[in-house]
C-alpha cells in the first residue's frame, strides 16, 4: 500500500530494522478472543490481542448482587450489622479465556467498571474482590500481561495502589499496566455499555465539589502524580509498568518528556490519535511521529497497541477476495483511483513508520544494548585493562581525529616557537593499544614537522602489543621509544649522549566520564617532571566538570533490585558509588528557559576544572607536605600531598515542573590545545555543548550519582546541590547531598534533603 506521510530518510543499509510489536485493542470487545482469532489477526499483521478478562454477564452479576445488598442495607435496621457482600468464584458464563499456549500473546483486560479508588468503602470492597478474582484468574490461564484502568479519582490513589500492591502477589511472572492518560482523562469512554460502580457510591461517602473550584482545566501532571505515588506504594516493582495512552493533542514537549522517561511499556494510540491525509488514510501528525521515533529507539521499546480502529477483518473476506479473479488492466487502472479500502489500514501505517524509521545518531549505534545499563568506571591506574576495552575506545570516529589536529596546531605553535632544526620531543603517557601514538605521527606527516616519539604504558600485555606494532606497523618503523612504566615514574626521554632530557608535548587521553574520576589530574601532576618547564604543552590543556539533575525511574529500580554482590558491594555500598552509562531513558528535572516551545536545553553547571601544566608552586608545596616539612593543617587521612586536586562546588538549579530526583547526571568538557593565534581544539559530552564542540563522539558514556532515596519536587522548586572530589593521598573519591526548597511569601522554606552519599569505601586508588 502506498501511503503519502513523511517518514523519515529511513534506516542505514546496515542497521537493523526498528522493532516495533503491534497490538490491537477494542474497548468494547464483544466476540471472544479465540486461538483462531489470535491467528487469523498475527496473519493480518497484528503481534497480539487485548482479552476481556470476564463477560457483560459477570458485570451483570456483580450489579444485581450489590443493588440487592444495598436494598438490604435499606431495609435494615441496624446496616452497620450487615455483613459485607462477597462475590462468588467465577464461572464459565463469566470468562471466555481458557490456558492455552497462545495466551503468551494476550493482554488480558480488567474491568473498566470497577472503581478502586471509590470513597465508598462498599464499592471499594466490591471492586477489589472483582479486581482480585480477574488477576488471579488470568495468572491461572497462563497470561503474564494484565492491563488496568488507572484511579477513577485522584483522592484515592492510594488506595487504589494498595490493591494494585496486593495483585502483583497473585502470580510471580505476572507483568501489570497501568492504563493512564497522559494529562486529563482517556481520550476513549471505557465503560460505555452498562454502569460503572463509581456512579453508584453513596452521597455520605461523596465530598462535595467546591463550586468556585475551576475545573475546565485539568492537572496537567495530575495522571504523572497519580502514577508515581502508585509505583512508590509498589516500591519501584519491576513488574509494574504503564499503558500510556497518547492523545490527538500532545502535552507540553516538559511533560512529553517527564512519560518518555518512565516505564511504559504499552503505547496505546486510539482512533482520535490519528488524522487524515490527502489520499484519505489514516496518519500520525509529525509531532506524534516524532514522539513515537523516540520510543523505539529505547533499549526495550514500548509495545504499541491500536485501540478502537476497527475490528479484525473476518477470515470469510479474504476467502472472497482470494476467490475473485485477477482484474483486466482497465478495471485495475478505474480501481486505483477509488477511495481506499483497506481493512486494517492504521496498522498498516505503523508497519510503514516501522520500516521508515530515521537512522540513530551513531552514540546510538555504538550503545546499543548498553542504554541504561549500569558499569562501575576503570580504574586504569590499579587494573590492566584487556584488549577488548582498549578497541571499544578506538571505534570512535571522533576523539582520536580531534587529538590529531590538536597535536598538529600544537606543532606548528612550537616549530614557530622554536625555530628550525630543534628536535619536538611528544610523549604519549597511557598509550594503550598506541591510537593516539598513530595520530602522533600522522598529525607530524601531513605538518611536515618531525618528531621524536615515546609511548609510555605501565600495562605489560599492551607493552608487548606496543612493540610489536613499532616493529612492524608502517608508520611507526621502529621510529618509537616504547617504555614500560607507570608515567609517573618514568624519568623521561633518553637523549643521544645518554642523559635524560625532557618532553616538548605530553599527550594522554586518561579523561573519565567525569573528567577527573579515573585521577587525570593525580597522573599528570605525577609526570609533569619530564615536560619542559618553559614551552612544554600538555594535550589536554584543561578539563571541567559538569552536572544536572535528573529523574530516571529505569536506574533507581534497576539499583534497587539488584543484589549487591552483583557488583561486590554491601547493599548499602551500592547507592554510595557513582556509574558509567548510557543515559537514554530520563528527564532533566532542570531546563534553560526557551525561546522556542519545541527547545528543551537542560540547565548543566560546572562543578570544577582542572588545568595542566599545575602551578610549579603548587607541585611545590604539595611535596613538602608528602616529605613532612609542612605541617598538615589538620589535614584528616594522609599528609596532604594531593589537597591541591580536592575539590567542592554548590548550586541551585530551578526546577519549573514537579518531578521526583534520582540521581545527577555528569559530563564534561575539555581543551585539548587552545594555540595562541585562537584556534582551539575541544572535546564534549555535556548535552549543552557536545555537538557545537565534538560532534558523533562515542568514547565516553555519562556519569550518574544515584540518591539513595528519591526527592520530591513540587513546581518552581530550587534544588540545591554540594559535591565535593575528596581525597586522603591514598584514593579520590565524591561525595554529594542533594536539598529541596520552595519559597512561599517571598521566604524560602525547606522541604527536603538527601542523606550525604559518599564513595570513600570505593575510591579510585592513586
Amino acid at each position: 500500500m502506498a501511503v503519502d506521510m513523511d517518514g523519515g530518510a529511513g534506516y542505514a543499509a546496515d542497521e537493523p530494522t526498528a522493532i516495533m510489536y503491534l497490538g490491537q485493542h477494542e474497548t468494547q470487545r464483544h466476540t471472544p478472543v479465540t486461538g483462531e482469532l489470535l491467528a487469523h489477526a498475527q496473519y493480518v499483521g497484528y503481534d497480539m490481542l487485548t482479552a476481556p478478562i470476564t463477560t457483560p454477564h459477570f458485570q451483570s452479576r456483580v450489579l444485581a448482587m450489590l443493588e440487592g445488598h444495598m436494598s438490604t442495607l435499606a431495609e435494615s435496621s441496624k446496616p452497620e450489622s450487615v455483613p459485607l457482600p462477597l462475590i462468588s468464584p467465577l464461572t464459565p458464563v463469566d470468562t471466555d479465556l481458557t490456558p492455552e499456549v497462545s495466551n503468551s500473546s494476550l493482554i488480558a483486560v480488567t474491568s473498566p467498571w470497577i472503581d478502586l479508588a471509590s470513597p465508598d468503602p462498599l464499592i471499594a470492597h466490591v471492586s477489589r474482590q472483582v479486581f482480585s478474582l480477574e488477576v488471579a484468574y488470568a495468572a491461572f490461564c497462563g497470561i503474564n500481561n494484565v492491563m488496568v484502568h488507572g484511579p477513577v479519582s485522584s483522592e484515592g490513589t492510594m488506595q487504589y495502589a494498595r490493591a494494585v500492591l496486593e495483585a502483583l502477589g497473585l502470580g510471580p511472572y505476572l507483568q501489570m499496566h497501568v492504563l493512564l492518560p497522559m494529562s486529563g482523562e482517556l481520550e476513549q469512554d471505557v465503560s460505555a455499555d452498562g454502569t460503572h460502580l463509581a456512579e453508584l457510591a453513596r452521597e455520605q461517602f461523596i465530598t462535595p465539589v467546591d463550586e468556585d473550584e475551576d475545573e475546565s482545566e485539568p492537572e496537567l501532571y495530575g495522571s504523572w502524580e497519580a502514577w508515581n505515588a502508585i509505583r512508590t506504594m509498589c516500591n519501584y516493582s519491576s513488574r509494574l509498568t504503564i499503558a500510556l495512552e497518547i492523545p490527538r493533542q500532545l502535552p507540553s514537549l516538559n511533560l512529553q518528556s517527564r512519560w518518555h522517561s518512565e516505564p511504559i511499556r504499552l503505547l496505546v494510540l486510539p482512533r482520535t490519535s490519528f488524522i487524515r491525509n490527502a489520499k484519505g488514510y489514516p496518519v500520525l501528525a509529525k509531532a506524534h511521529q516524532q514522539y513515537l521515533t523516540r520510543f523505539l529507539r529505547l533499549r526495550f521499546p514500548p509495545w504499541v497497541i491500536l485501540s478502537d480502529v476497527g475490528s479484525i477483518p473476518s477470515r470469510d473476506a479474504d476467502a472472497v477476495d482470494a476467490s475473485r479473479p485477477e482484474p483486466t488492466p482497465a478495471e485495475a487502472a478505474a480501481k486505483a483511483n477509488d477511495k481506499p479500502n483497506d481493512p486494517v489500514p492504521h496498522m498498516r501505517y505503523l508497519r510503514h513508520l516501522q520500516q521508515t524509521q530515521p537512522s540513530r545518531p551513531p552514540i546510538e549505534r555504538f550503545g546499543q544494548g548498553y542504554q541504561d545499563y549500569l558499569q562501575s568506571p576503570l580504574q586504569p591506574l590499579t587494573d590492566n585493562l584487556e584488549s577488548i576495552t582498549y578497541e571499544v575506545f578506538e571505534k570512535d570516529p571522533v576523539k582520536y581525529e580531534w587529538y590529531e589536529r590538536a597535536v598538529a596546531l600544537a606543532l606548528k605553535d612550537l616549530r614557530e616557537k622554536l625555530g628550525e632544526g630543534v628536535p619536538i620531543v611528544v610523549a604519549v603517557v597511557g598509550a594503550g593499544r598506541g591510537p593516539l601514538v598513530t595520530r602522533v605521527l600522522q598529525a607530524s606527516s601531513k605538518t611536515g614537522i618531525a618528531v621524536k616519539c615515546c609511548a609510555v604504558e605501565k600495562n605489560p600485555n599492551a607493552h608487548v602489543l606496543l612493540q610489536r606494532r613499532n616493529a612492524t606497523d608502517a608508520l611507526w618503523n621502529g621510529q618509537v621509544t616504547v617504555v614500560k612504566s607507570d608515567m609517573r615514574s618514568w624519568p623521561g626521554p633518553t637523549t643521544s649522549n645518554g642523559e635524560v632530557g625532557k618532553v616538548d608535548i605530553l599527550v594522554s587521553e586518561l579523561l573519565g566520564s567525569f573528567a577527573d574520576n579515573e585521577l587525570s589530574p593525580e597522573c599528570l601532576d605525577g609526570v609533569q617532571h619530564v615536560l619542559h618547564p618553559e614551552h612544554g604543552i600538555n594535550i589536554p590543556q584543561s578539563y571541567s566538570a559538569h552536572f544536572t539533575p535528573i529523574a530516571t525511574p529505569k536506574l533507581y529500580s534497576d539499583l534497587l533490585s539488584r543484589a549487591s554482590t552483583d557488583l561486590n558491594l554491601t547493599v548499602s555500598d551500592k547507592w554510595e558509588l557513582p556509574y558509567v552509562v548510557m543515559l537514554h531513558q530520563y528527564d532533566y528535572l532542570s531546563v534553560q528557559p526557551a525561546a522556542e516551545e519545541d527547545a528543551r536545553t537542560p540547565d548543566v553547571k560546572e562543578a570544577w576544572s582542572f588545568s595542566h601544566p599545575t602551578s610549579e608552586a603548587i607541585l611545590s608545596q604539595a611535596s613538602k607536605r608528602a616529605g613532612g616539612t609542612t605541617d598538615a593543617g589538620g589535614w584528616v587521612g594522609g599528609d596532604g600531598s594531593n589537597e591541591h586536586n580536592a575539590r567542592s562546588c554548590k548550586f541551585t538549579f530551578n526546577c519549573s515542573d514537579r518531578g521526583i530526583c534520582h540521581g545527577l547526571g555528569g559530563y564534561f568538557e575539555t581543551v585539548l590545545y587552545a594555540s595562541p593565534s585562537g584556534q582551539k581544539v575541544e572535546l564534549s559530552t555535556n548535552p549543552v555543548t557536545m555537538d557545537e564542540k565534538s560532534q558523533d563522539m562515542i568514547s565516553w558514556f555519562p556519569i550518574f550519582f544515584p540518591l539513595k532515596t528519591p526527592l520530591s519536587l513540587p513546581d518552581n522548586a530550587e534544588m540545591e546541590v554540594s559535591m565535593w572530589r575528596q581525597t586522603d593521598d591514598r584514593k579520590v573519591w565524591y561525595e554529594w547531598i542533594v536539598e529541596v526548597y520552595e519559597r512561599v511569601g517571598g521566604k524560602r522554606r525547606k522541604l527536603g534533603m538527601s542523606e550525604l552519599h559518599t564513595s570513600r569505601k570505593n575510591g579510585c586508588l592513586m
